[in-house]
């Protein structure tokens, strides 16, 4: 039996092979038209059970298929997947556009939506047809026919091309690498970055140390590396990736061109004035000019401390370094010496106390003390033998719902930290219920020598804010799948359950039962953690300017930029640091061509959402803050109105239910040290 077509339980990863995508898929697609047909057929009104459920019932068949061939894709990648991968992704994109664009399907939700039946039905089921109704006009139901195959051509297209954009970065990620055979030319560079890097040139037949652009090796590099010639050299290749100072067949340029065009073109056919318009159609925000409003304002609130922070920096560089002039390879570097001097501590430092078994069992415990969830080892079909996985359990010892934890990177893995669904919540037809399972992807350094992976403490972070995705989606209690987790949130809103857990990241009755120091088992010590408490928001002036350089030229990209019209994208981008960055990197630089979020992401005109989201997760945890960070009744209720409602209600609704009322920027701009 092809494993794909096994929705019974897990995916069967073990068994999934090239061959049998395209099989599988084709079956899956012909049995889901066949249905479309006869439901279009039945003359009788339309009713949940009959019309709702089955469609649900056929698409998430269709999801539990092609969900392990993405995920695989992602994390397995090889040319055999991946060419199975590219050739059925546009059977995939031309079904779900023939459904947005069914117009008799159309119908058939209206004529539901305006039937007795649906005052009859849940909350969470008015909901979803609801947002099935503002969907159809979305995917283009009541264009003429004409317009609609142009449509549908412009789906295909643009599930091409961002496929490619991240095939593209992968390999040239994967092209680059620097093999070093003087020591000398290493000082700086921590033991276990040494190690690493010696283990990496072992394997690949060479002398000396072996870096890559892959996260884990790129960044100590530019951290710690005393040379600034290592450092320029790595930093160059890395912010010239996928461009056209590459291989010419892994250039973005021409992608990000394409796909930025279709996308107007998109929206232009929807009636929208611009992508950025539609894509808010289905969000919080209201409207691109709303958008570049609260960046700009969060830009003028940061900008003068990322002007002290950077006034900082280049002072210390030039006296304390002897850097006269203060280049983007040398901003990490020296940001480093100047915290070590200012906080006299080093992140390598505060790397020894958390080892990768001390950090998991504080993070299931803080989730066992807000939540009353007990997390333990189970077994699974892997994809690779790093991976993990772990049943949730109650008080009861009932199954709340599982999750695999892929941690470390490889070359065959896509950069980056990402949650993904694999299973959804949702009544049965039995009546029983279908126990949620996520993804939980990172890319942190494997263990070296024998020894547990040791994380900085922006790692830990980054594992939390993944952990806070996944807990949205497995502690859901809605039953019904269009609004069960994640599904149906507004995307500007999905940000708040992850960034809400980073918080937890900085409070000591959580951080000294999470640390061991990887030589002398020593907890982390009350002094270290003040000086990391005190330098938290350090920089955070340019850090938060970064963010909003990234999400304005997003969304003015998407809303007032046209390809073609006399300005590049790359322009626009210079256009926006000279408007709110104070630290511009140079010339050659090509950050959009490996910008993936916004260029094959889901967050095109959306990545403002992670400030937007901050926000609300900021405002959130302040009742923690008011009520004791480990309080288990502020946890239930967080878990109730927040969690365990998904995307059943409006997310201001949720918010509201919470913390009583609207939320405000304040606890944001105090958490990063702005005020």
């Amino acid at each position: 039996m092809n494993p794909l077509l096994d929705c019974s339980g897990l995916p069967r990863f073990a068994e999934i092979k090239p061959e049998h995508v395209a099989p599988a898929i084709e079956q899956l697609l012909d049995e889901n038209r066949a249905l479309v047909a006869r439901l279009i057929a039945d003359s009788a009104p339309p009713a949940w059970d009959l019309f709702v459920s089955p469609m649900e019932d056929a698409n998430e068949r269709v999801a539990r298929a092609w969900g392990p061939v993405g995920h695989l894709n992602a994390v397995m990648n090889s040319p055999e997947l991946r060419e199975a991968y590219n050739t059925t992704l546009p059977k995939i994109t031309q079904y779900y556009a023939e459904l947005g664009q069914n117009l008799a399907l159309f119908d058939k939700f209206k004529a539901l939506r305006n039937s007795a039946e649906f005052a009859t039905l849940s909350a969470a089921r008015k909901k979803i047809i609801e947002n099935e109704l503002r969907d159809f006009r979305l995917g283009g139901a009541e264009l003429p026919d004409d317009q609609k195959k142009r449509y549908l051509e412009i789906q295909e297209r643009q599930s091409e091309l961002t496929s490619r954009f991240s095939d593209n970065l992968l390999d040239a990620t994967n092209a680059y690498t620097l093999v070093v055979e003087n020591r000398g030319e290493l000082n700086g560079l921590p033991e276990d970055v040494l190690q690493t890097a010696r283990e990496a040139a072992d394997a690949a037949g060479k002398t000396g140390w072996l870096f890559t652009l892959k996260a884990p090796s790129y960044l100590p590099v530019m951290q710690f590396a005393e040379r600034r010639e290592l450092r320029e050299k790595l930093y160059r290749a890395y912010a010239t990736r996928a461009s056209e100072f590459g291989k010419p067949e892994l250039d973005n340029t021409p992608l990000m061109d394409e796909i930025v065009a279709l996308r107007a073109e998109e929206a232009a056919l929807l009636g929208f004035a611009n992508f950025g318009e539609l894509s808010l159609a289905s969000k919080m925000a209201e409207s691109p000019q709303q958008v570049a409003e609260f960046l700009r304002e969060l830009a003028g609130r940061a900008r003068p401390f990322a002007e002290r922070d950077l006034q900082e920096l280049r002072a210390f560089a030039a006296t304390e370094l002897g850097l006269a002039e203060l280049h983007s390879w040398d901003v990490a570097f020296a940001s480093e010496k100047l915290r070590e001097q200012r906080y006299a501590f080093s992140e390598q430092e505060v790397k020894q106390y958390f080892p990768e078994d001390a950090v998991l069992d504080g993070l299931f415990k803080l989730i066992e003390t807000l939540y009353g969830l007990r997390i333990t080892p189970a077994s699974a079909p892997l994809w690779h033998e790093d991976v993990r996985f772990f049943d949730m359990r109650n008080a009861q010892n009932q199954l709340v719902g599982q999750f695999y934890l892929d941690m470390y990177a490889r070359n065959s893995k896509r950069g980056g930290a990402w949650m993904d669904e694999v299973i959804t919540r949702r009544r049965k037809v039995d009546g029983g219920i279908q126990t949620p399972v996520a993804y939980l992807n990172c890319n942190f350094s494997a263990p070296v020598g024998g020894k547990p992976a040791l994380f900085t403490h922006d790692e830990v972070i980054t594992l939390f804010h993944e952990c806070g995705h996944g807990l949205h989606h497995l502690l859901t209690e809605v039953e019904d799948m269009g609004v069960s987790g994640i599904n149906g949130v507004e995307w500007d809103a999905v940000e708040l359950p992850s960034q809400f857990m980073e918080n937890f990241c900085w409070e000591w009755d959580v951080l000294q039962g999470m640390t061991r120091h990887a030589e002398n088992g020593a907890s982390l010590p009350r002094d270290l953690f003040d000086k990391m408490l005190a330098a938290k928001n350090f920089q955070s002036g340019l850090q938060t300017l970064r963010q909003i350089e990234f999400a304005l030229f997003d969304m003015l990209m998407h809303s007032h930029f046209a390809v073609g019209q006399g300005k590049t994208i790359l322009q626009l981008l210079d256009e926006v640091r000279a408007e709110v960055a104070v630290l511009i990197p140079p010339e050659f630089n090509r950050f959009p061509q490996s910008f993936a979020h916004i260029f094959s992401g889901g967050y095109s005109a959306g990545y403002y959402s992670y400030k937007w989201a901050e926000v609300l997760s900021a405002d959130a945890y302040s009742l923690f803050e008011e009520h004791g960070v480990l309080n288990p009744d502020v946890g239930a209720r967080f878990r109730a109105e927040i969690l365990a409602v998904g995307g059943a209600r409006p997310a201001m609704q949720s918010f509201g239910a919470f913390r009583g009322r609207e939320p405000n920027i304040d606890a944001l701009l105090r958490h990063n040290g702005l005020v």
